[in-house]
């Protein structure tokens, strides 16, 4: 696929017009996710010592987009989505406040604590679906690179940066007082999606008794004959596993294998987060300049040496550099990958084909922290990050065939 896919995609997202207060509300909604899942396992290890139970508040904020995750997306393609998201929004916030209250009071349980997670991100199901769906309508399709750049790279640097500092200090201030800010949060950007003016969906006509369940499955169809999506979603499968190997057992490999203590484990992630958010300032730059497909392809190659650099050079700045590197390709894959998608999903189909490469995402990186945990038991922590370049290496293989 030529550059010329994305001739015109100079042009950049306009702040008025809708996407800046979108743009608001999902960067200050990260913000109070970030500050919560900050806290939770704090809270977790004081309400019990059972590490089957902590790692059950973990599991049931995953749970549900295996179980919701197309439903939520059927869901989105048939609701005003404007409405639904601040919907959620505001019910998300009571959640939280209730929950802060409950904290408060000396009243929460790790069976509460559980709930809450799974309820929501069972809600999330439908927001993360409608706002993908939401998108194209307030921006132009060519300055769609733009948009979801400013919007992941907003989001990076809420949750990977201003958070990590401001958990202390609200901690420090009552265990109670980060989920009543993330409940704030929510009602925040609940009124922010509230405020946008955007014209009704136009959709294709429903057909007569259409279920959800038809729904679902006509999105999967059309997502599996088209052939640049399909290939897209296999190769995002397989680079998902790899994440999740790497991530799940990054902690080992850097104080175990490297030897380089927390100190060194802080730099390495500081790294990845910091070249996040440069990828995401030079992911349209790059999207111009190769085409949608050409864009994740040559991220996923990149990252796949920085991968090879991480499980063979045994040194603490090797690693923090090639999770630069890593972290930079991986949001010019996720820029390119949503952008791709965006422009090739049917008229009311958006928020369906979305939610298959949201609930594949999900369901590989867990499969892939089982597969990290077992290789790095079997023959030391470098050997995850080679499982995961050999993922990358398939998913680069499985694009080539795309390119004309």
């Amino acid at each position: 696929m030529a550059a010329a896919e994305v001739a015109g995609a100079r042009r950049v997202p306009a702040w008025r017009g809708g996407f800046g207060r979108l743009w608001a509300a999902a960067v200050v909604s990260r913000l109070g996710d970030a500050l919560r899942t900050a806290a939770m396992p704090l809270l977790a290890a004081s309400l019990t010592g059972d590490p089957l139970l902590i790692a059950a508040v973990t599991a049931c904020g995953h749970l549900p987009w295996l179980l919701f995750g197309l439903l939520g997306g059927a869901v989105a393609d048939r609701v005003d989505q404007r409405r639904a998201m601040w919907a959620v929004d505001l019910v998300r916030g009571a959640l939280m406040a209730g929950f802060a209250l409950a904290v408060a009071l000396g009243q929460a349980s790790i069976g509460l604590l559980i709930a809450l997670a799974f309820a929501l991100t069972t809600l999330q199901t439908l927001f993360d679906n409608a706002a993908t769906a939401l998108l194209p309508a307030l921006v132009p399709a060519e300055a769609l690179p733009g948009a979801n750049a400013r919007l992941l790279t907003g989001q990076q640097i809420a949750g990977g940066f201003l958070a990590a500092p401001l958990v202390p200090a609200l901690l420090f201030a009552g265990a109670a007082v980060p989920y009543a800010a993330d409940a704030a949060t929510y009602v925040l950007a609940a009124l922010l999606v509230a405020s946008l003016r955007v014209a009704a969906p136009e959709r294709p006509p429903r057909e007569a008794g259409s279920s959800l369940r038809a729904d679902m499955a006509k999105g999967l169809a059309v997502l599996w004959r088209d052939r640049a999506l399909r290939g897209l979603c296999v190769a995002t499968t397989l680079a998902n596993i790899g994440l999740g190997a790497l991530i799940a057992t990054l902690v080992l490999h850097v104080t175990d294998w490297l030897d380089a203590g927390a100190g060194g484990y802080a730099a390495a992630v500081t790294a990845y987060g910091a070249g996040s958010v440069m990828g995401g300032f030079l992911a349209r730059w790059i999207a111009e300049r190769t085409g949608w497909i050409r864009g994740v392809l040559l991220a996923g190659a990149v990252q796949t040496g920085a991968l090879v650099v991480m499980g063979t050079v045994r040194a603490p700045w090797a690693t923090i550099a090639a999770l630069a590197v890593f972290g930079f390709m991986g949001m010019v894959w996720n820029v390119n990958q949503v952008s791709l998608t965006q422009q090739r999903s049917p008229d009311g189909m958006l928020g369906r084909i979305g939610a298959a490469f949201r609930t594949l995402a999900v369901a590989g990186a867990p499969f892939g922290a089982l597969a990290g945990g077992a290789v790095a038991a079997a023959w030391g922590a470098n050997t995850p990050a080679l499982l995961a370049a050999g993922l990358f290496t398939l998913a680069v293989a499985s694009l080539a065939p795309l390119i004309n």
